[in-house]
């Protein structure tokens, strides 16, 4: 069964383009050398900000779970670039863990960054679709 959850987007102005989940908005910009203000983060900086936050996310509910304190934990996304595709080919997250993390640990901690929600989309990618629709609102014909 699937269940169907909408996003407007909206066009505020010059390269902006925000993004309406209903309770939250999210701001997008472009940088100057690009057109934009920027003032805000681009769509492909939140791609990769999303990921790294459910990332992080995971490790810092596994250790809230079991009351291990996260002062001094530290994740970094270590990323490598195919230079011809300009492609992002792989993803690397390196945990420092904070003193006195149990050793017993290690492998479960690793397991729980993995299960990110954001990263279970890249491995099991959504079909992308762009339909047309002319402003009376019905798809126009052809627009699939």
């Amino acid at each position: 069964m699937t269940k169907e959850r909408r996003a407007r987007v909206l066009f505020p102005g010059r390269s902006r383009v925000d993004v309406d989940f209903g309770d939250t908005i999210v701001r997008t910009d472009q940088p100057e050398y690009a057109g934009g203000e920027g003032s805000a983060a681009t769509p492909f900086q939140h791609f990769l900000t999303s990921i790294a936050a459910c990332v992080g996310y995971y490790a810092l509910a596994f250790c809230d779970s079991r009351d291990i304190s996260t002062e001094g934990m530290e994740l970094e996304m270590v990323s490598e670039i195919d230079a011809d595709k300009r492609m992002y080919v792989k993803m690397s997250f390196e945990l420092r863990l904070p003193p006195g993390f149990p050793e017993r640990y290690h492998g479960a901690i690793r397991a729980a960054m993995s299960a990110c929600s954001v990263k279970k989309h890249m491995d099991e990618p959504p079909i992308f679709e762009a339909v047309i629709l002319p402003a009376e609102g019905r798809p126009a014909e052809g627009s699939r």
